[in-house]
């Protein structure tokens, strides 16, 4: 069983950064996609930024421009840059990895999540 630990969160205030990172307890096979999830008291999970296999990323409309995901693939880790926070983005933040092939089956590994609380 493969488990993501996350870190990096914490208190800040409104302007300041954060980083956050998730590295895996073991390689990972046939990955598609890694990302970023967050989930605020009384809403929903969301997507905050992903990035495929190929490079190619993608965020959420409220942090375009403030936070930048990227990962290194032979730590098997993915992490979040997270520039100008603001109030809103208080939240526990979990990390995801997708994947699978005709090779692997498929799986949706998540983080035990780390909370991020921006003061204002």
């Amino acid at each position: 069983q493969v488990r993501l630990v996350e870190s990096g969160g914490g208190l800040v205030q409104a302007g300041g950064s954060l980083r956050l990172s998730c590295a895996a307890s073991r390689s990972i096979f046939a990955i598609n996609v890694m990302g970023w999830y967050r989930q605020a008291p009384g809403k929903q999970r969301e997507l905050v930024a992903g990035v495929t296999s190929g490079g190619s990323t993608n965020y959420a409309d409220s942090v375009k421009g403030r936070f930048t995901i990227s990962k290194d693939n032979a730590k098997n880790a993915v992490y979040l840059q997270m520039n100008s926070l603001k109030p809103e983005d208080t939240a526990v933040y979990y990390c995801n990895v997708k994947g699978g092939s005709t090779l692997h089956r498929s799986y949706d590994y998540w983080g035990q999540g780390t909370q991020v609380t921006v003061s204002s």
